[in-house]
């Protein structure tokens, strides 16, 4: 998507997206969560609305990312892409050797276009069904 911008920002700025892509029926307070002090989040923003979100956590030269959501009517058109590829770029610049999340099952194919690989097995969390998937950054 052209004209797409991602910086980062401050972790609030992230819930109300994070809400609405992941969780529509929980509250609002209920997206903040005790590591957003530990990590940092970027947004995507087309032209200037913010359109995704993803915070990212240091952990060695492992970084886990949580919370990845797009604007629902934006999904499929490549910002998720996009912010995934930034946030890669990132943690290797500060010396990461792996990138990884606890995905969505419905969100692996996504996540295996884009080179990551399912390591376990499938889990609960919530209601929801996760696995966890990688990629090595080197």
């Amino acid at each position: 998507m052209d004209n797409l911008h991602i910086e980062q920002i401050r972790p609030e700025l992230t819930w109300r997206l994070r809400r609405g892509a992941l969780y529509p029926e929980a509250p609002l307070h209920t997206m903040e969560m005790d590591e957003d002090d530990y990590g940092v989040h970027f947004g995507a923003f087309y032209p200037d609305k913010l359109v995704g979100v993803v915070s990212l956590f240091q952990d060695g030269t492992d970084f886990q990312f949580r919370k990845f959501a797009v604007d629902p009517q934006l999904q499929n058109q490549g910002i998720g892409l996009q912010l995934l590829q930034y946030i890669s770029h990132f943690a290797l610049a500060q010396a990461g050797e792996r990138i990884w999340c606890n995905a969505r099952l419905s969100a692996t194919g996504f996540y295996s276009r884009a080179g990551f690989v399912q390591t376990g097995y499938p889990f609960n969390k919530n209601g929801i069904e996760y696995v966890v998937m990688e990629k090595p950054l080197i």
